[in-house]
């Protein structure tokens, strides 16, 4: 679940209700909890009016699944994702020769959060983001060329946010917003 503010007694958002019924719905599913504890839990999650009641709804249930990580890693030659791929928590990319084109603008994104972290040599990388995604660069770490990125002035809330570290050689990323 996304973390609750500090202050237990406010209201919740129908996000924080809508992740709170996956996570117990996802406790049954993993065999964690009864179909009538299931039951009693939805209803806690679907009355609550603060985040003390929905804390207490979802207390002793396992962590939430915080996702997968994967890897693409090749010595030389070109590495591509785009279209309707799916995104994993954590995508991990190492290049020691080679392009890198990361196309995420019709991908499926089901984490508020992912994280790429990039091993790259020489050659260029670029990451097309949907259009309403927040990215964080502060980790990356050039070696040769300044990455090429624009924060957008304006845009919709309710994004994903990419963050993206890892360290690059000879080569430069150019990272742009989809427009569409």
């Amino acid at each position: 679940m996304t973390s609750l503010p500090e202050d237990l007694s406010s209201l919740i958002s129908e996000d924080d209700r809508g992740t709170a019924v996956k996570r117990v719905q996802e406790a049954y599913t993993e065999g964690h909890i009864s179909h009538e504890e299931m039951d009693e839990r939805l209803h806690q999650v679907l009355t609550a009016k603060t985040h003390s009641e929905l804390v207490s709804a979802l207390a002793s249930l396992p962590e939430e699944n915080a996702g997968t990580t994967s890897t693409i890693a090749v010595a030389g030659g070109r590495i591509q994702r785009r279209g309707a791929w799916r995104v994993p928590r954590t995508l991990k990319v190492a290049s020691a020769f080679g392009r890198v084109h990361l196309d995420l603008s019709r991908a499926v994104i089901e984490h508020p959060v992912v994280d790429i972290e990039l091993q790259l040599g020489t050659g260029r990388a670029k990451i097309t983001v949907p259009r309403d995604a927040i990215v964080d660069v502060e980790d990356l770490r050039t070696g040769w060329k300044d990455s090429l990125y624009k924060t957008r002035q304006r845009s919709r809330p309710g994004g994903p946010k990419i963050r993206i570290s890892g360290t690059m050689g000879f080569g430069r990323l150019k990272i742009r917003h989809a427009r569409r």
